[in-house]
This record gives C-alpha cells, structure tokens and sequence, in this order.
C-alpha cells in the first residue's frame, strides 16, 4: 500500500517493477530519495521524505521507468534501430585499449579524445565497485589511463545519475557514459535544466540487452568454483573481443569462462523485468552509441570466436558526428564502412526484443500493470516485423512469468 507522503511517480515505478536503476530519481531530490540494493540484487530508489510537486514534476518527466521519448528530427529512422546520422565501424587507434575495451575500445577512444581535444573537463562513467567485485561503481575520469582502467563491460546494476548534484557542483563539463535508460534520463533532464545540459554535453551509450542482477554475478562465480571473499576483482569481458569473465582471486589465481557461457547462460537469465520490455537497447537518444559488430557465420548469426575487437558506431546526432570525424582525424579512432542491412543478423537479441516489446507491454496492461509511455519508438511498426505467432507466445509468455507482486527488501544505503 501506497504511504500518504510517498512520491506517486515512485510508487507507480515500483509497484510495476518498472526501475531501471539509473538514479536519476536521487538526483532530482537529494536527501530526500536514494538508491540501495533489493533482493535479488538490483539498485532501487528508497525515499526518506515527501517531495515537492517541482520534484515529483522532474521525476515524472525524467524517469525511465516511466517513459521515454525520441523524436526523429529529420534523421534516418530504421525501425528498429532508431534515428541516427551515421553508422559505421572502427577500433581504438591504441592497441592497448582496444584489446582492453569490449568491443574494439571505440567508445573508450572517444573519451581519450574528448579529454585531448579539451571538449570536455572529465568523462562519468562506470567501473568496478571497489567493495563488490562483481558490483558496479561511478567514476569521474580526467585522463586516458583512468579511461583505460575502467575499459570494458559491466553486466551488474548501476546508478551513474545518483551523485549528479555533486557533478554539477564542481563546474566541470562532462560526458556521460551510461546505459541507454541512464542517457535517456539524463537527456530529460538536460532538456528540462540548462544547468544540467550545460554540465553534460556529450552523451554516450551503447548497445544495451539488460542489467542483471547481483544474483548473476554470483551464479558465475558459483559456476567458476569460487566464493566472493576469495575474489580480489572481477573482469566480464575485455582483455580480447569478446573477452571471457575473469575472477582474479586474492592468491593471484585467475578463474575464467567464456562470454557465450557467462551471458548467455547465466546472467541474461537475471535480468531485471524493465529490460525485458524495453524497446530502446541501442541508446537513441545518446550522442554516440558503441555496440559489438560482431562476425558472422553463414547464416548471419554472430560468431563469438576471439578476435581484435571490431566497434559498431552510431553517430545519432550531429554533434555525435562531428566527434567521431574529429576523433578520427586526430588519431584516436581508426573507422570502416558498415552496411546497416547486416545489423538484424549480428545483433539478434536487440532485433527480437524491438520486435517483441508491444507483445509484452499488452499482456502487461491485460494484467492490470503500469507500463512506460514510449513516444516516437515505433512498436506497432516494429511489432508488424514478427509472424502473428511469435507475438501471441511473447505476450501468454509475459502472462505466464509476470512477477507475483510484493514489496521488495530494500537494504539500507551503505
């Protein structure tokens, strides 16, 4: 039940367990609301004291969980893709940190040269939390080896916006590296705040299919043989193309499997109900997107063979465009042509879940959930791309695993 000083904005958010965990809602009205951990391991809003209507106004409007909004402008607008002004692929000129980052190290190497070209004062981004191995921490960069540090992909929960107020204090100009919820939000915001906007403006993001939970980290973990007081840090991917996640244990032992092993049999199956009704994976309304273009075998599916990492790049707006060419001709990134006509094959998880996510959201409704409003994102379009079969089991498939409702455990902020 619903508390009679409780934020409405956050009670419809929770009671659909539609967070995504971006904080934007502890940025807004800090000391008020703050983000802590709920069972089985997501990061959850948690308020303390009742919100004025400016604040339950801001959270309203910029909260992922409660909608997001995308507008064409003019641009080239697949529908399943999403405006942009470019795409392409490419790699980190530095050998080093393109065999660091995930995918080629290009969206590291556009950080590198955004702190060069003095475009930005310092780059907020995510890391590996400094208590919790297999947890996530923010993190303000200022240079190309903490750029480096921080390189590659952190499958478990985060929160870039929640220290905002703090980012905006210091009068640094910033780009922002997060998920494509977190940019979103912090695209509202930005729209809403000059402040924000002019403390913000670079945007990044990349390809995103879902946060799980801690649960999953510590299934692999579990599957590697090893207990998280053994682990001095964790690795999910990097260090190659695709990388393998990686336990360096306290005696300096290391522990390892393979990405095709560590995602796709164990953490995509924690992730959170908001990612699995989430029609924008691929960071729409970022500057610049990064994604893995990976190689494909016969029959256009991915193959996830070590290799030297190769970066999908989209450049959605253009300031994002005028980055990636500067960013170019400095050295920084090396870049190819790429035939968009190829993306549906080498990116099928973000293909079937565009195509799938009205399916969902319908069931969701039927059963009496609160759903995002999403504008401008096409879904009947992209729904219309599934046989009439496949959008029939997807929404009796929601049905049948819709979360039993109940109030999460939240544990305090630590």
């Amino acid at each position: 039940m619903q508390r009679p000083d409780q934020s409405p904005a956050l009670a419809r958010v929770m009671r659909g367990e539609l967070c995504a965990g971006c904080g934007a809602c502890a940025a807004i009205a800090p000391g008020k609301v703050s983000m802590a951990v709920a069972e089985p391991g997501y990061l959850r809003p948690v308020q303390s004291a009742p919100l004025d209507p400016a604040e339950e106004t801001a959270i309203r409007n910029a909260c992922p969980g409660l909608g997001v909004k995308v507008a064409a402008e003019g641009r080239e607008n697949p529908v399943l893709w999403g405006p942009h002004i470019s795409m392409q692929t490419g790699w980190a000129a530095d050998e080093g940190l393109r065999f660091a980052g995930s995918s080629g190290g290009a969206l590291s190497a556009v950080l590198v040269h955004l702190l060069a070209a003095d475009v930005v004062d310092a780059v907020v981004q995510t890391t590996a939390s400094p208590v919790l191995a297999i947890g996530n921490s923010s993190v303000v960069s200022t240079d190309a080896a903490a750029i480096t540090a921080a390189a590659g992909s952190r499958y478990a929960p985060s929160s870039p916006l929640a220290d905002l107020t703090t980012r905006l204090a210091s009068g640094r100009r910033h780009a922002f590296v997060g998920k494509p919820c977190d940019a979103a939000a912090l695209r509202a915001m930005a729209a809403a705040d000059p402040k924000v906007a002019a403390s913000f403006p670079v945007i990044l993001s990349f390809f995103c299919a879902g946060v799980p939970s801690h649960a999953g980290g510590q299934a692999v973990l579990e599957a590697l043989g090893v207990q998280p007081s053994e682990v001095a840090r964790f690795r999910y991917r990097g260090m190659g193309w695709p990388g393998r996640a990686t336990a360096t244990l306290k005696d300096g032992t290391e522990r390892s499997m393979s990405y095709h092993d560590s995602w796709g049999k164990i953490l995509s199956r924690h992730v959170q109900l908001r990612c699995k009704i989430c029609p924008d994976g691929v960071g729409m309304t970022a500057d610049i997107v990064c994604a893995d273009a990976w190689e494909s075998d016969a029959q256009g599916y991915p193959r996830f063979a070590e290799a030297p990492g190769i970066s999908l790049i989209v450049a959605r707006t253009p300031l994002g465009a005028q980055i990636l060419a500067a960013a170019t001709a400095a050295g920084h990134l090396h870049i190819a042509p790429f035939d968009i006509a190829t993306l549906a094959g080498i990116q099928p998880g973000q293909r079937l879940r565009k195509r799938s996510t009205l399916a969902r959201l319908l069931a969701l409704r039927l059963a009496g959930r609160p759903v995002p409003d999403y504008q401008g994102m096409q879904l009947k379009a992209a729904a219309r791309q599934n046989p009439l079969s496949t959008n029939l089991r997807n929404f009796l498939g929601m049905l049948r695993r819709l979360p039993r409702k109940g109030q999460l455990r939240i544990d305090p902020p630590s």
